[in-house]
C-alpha cells in the first residue's frame, strides 16, 4: 500500500503523552509539512506558532480548559509537551480551509515520525481575547488572524487506539 495512504488510515488522535519534549528538528519537519499544505490561490494565508515553553504551554492549556468548560486542573492538551497553533489570515477567503489542511498535514507528519498528535479546538476563542491579541503583537504579527486549531504533539504514552469501523453508505459515484 502507498505509504501516504497507509499513514492516513493508521493515524489516530492520541490522548496520552509522555512528558519528554520532541526534538526541535522533528517539530521543524512537522511544521514544514504544514507549510506545504494545499491553500487557496497559493496565498499561504496561515501561520504557525510553536509553543514548547512549558509555562506558556500550561497557561494556554488552562485558558483552553476554561473556554471548554473543563473541570479545573484537566489538561485539555492531554500532557502533550508541544503545541503548534495554526492561525488564518481573515483577509484570505479560504483561511479556515487552508488552516484545516495545515493541521491535517502536521498530524500526518507527526504520525510519520512516530509521534502522536491531536487537533484541539478553541483556538478561535482564545485569539479573540485581548491577551492573545497581545501575544501576536509581542511576536511581531500584524493583521487580523483567527485561531484555527492547536496541533498537540508528543511521544505516545501507551498504545495507538484502534480505528473505529467506517460507516456504510458514505460514498456515491455519479457516472
Amino acid at each position: 500500500m502507498n505509504e501516504i495512504i497507509k499513514a492516513m488510515e493508521e493515524r489516530r488522535s492520541i490522548n496520552h503523552y509522555k512528558p519528554d519534549m520532541v526534538p526541535e528538528d522533528m517539530l521543524k519537519q512537522i511544521i514544514e509539512a504544514g507549510l506545504y499544505a494545499a491553500n487557496g490561490m497559493a496565498r499561504q494565508g496561515t501561520l504557525i506558532i510553536a509553543v514548547t515553553n512549558k509555562e506558556q504551554r500550561d497557561k494556554l492549556a488552562e485558558i483552553n480548559g476554561k473556554i471548554a468548560g473543563a473541570p479545573e486542573g484537566f489538561d485539555t492538551f492531554y500532557g502533550a509537551p508541544a503545541v503548534l497553533i495554526v492561525l488564518g489570515d481573515k483577509k484570505v477567503p479560504t483561511y479556515v480551509y487552508d488552516g484545516s489542511l495545515v493541521m491535517g498535514n502536521m498530524m500526518l507528519a507527526a504520525h510519520s515520525l512516530g509521534l502522536g498528535s491531536r487537533w484541539i479546538h478553541r483556538a478561535k476563542e482564545e485569539f479573540e481575547t485581548e491577551e492573545y491579541r497581545e501575544l501576536l503583537k509581542n511576536l511581531g504579527i500584524e493583521g487580523e488572524w483567527e485561531g484555527i486549531g492547536h496541533c498537540i504533539v508528543g511521544y505516545i504514552d501507551g498504545e495507538i487506539p484502534k480505528s473505529a469501523p467506517r460507516k456504510e453508505n458514505r460514498v456515491f459515484f455519479v457516472k
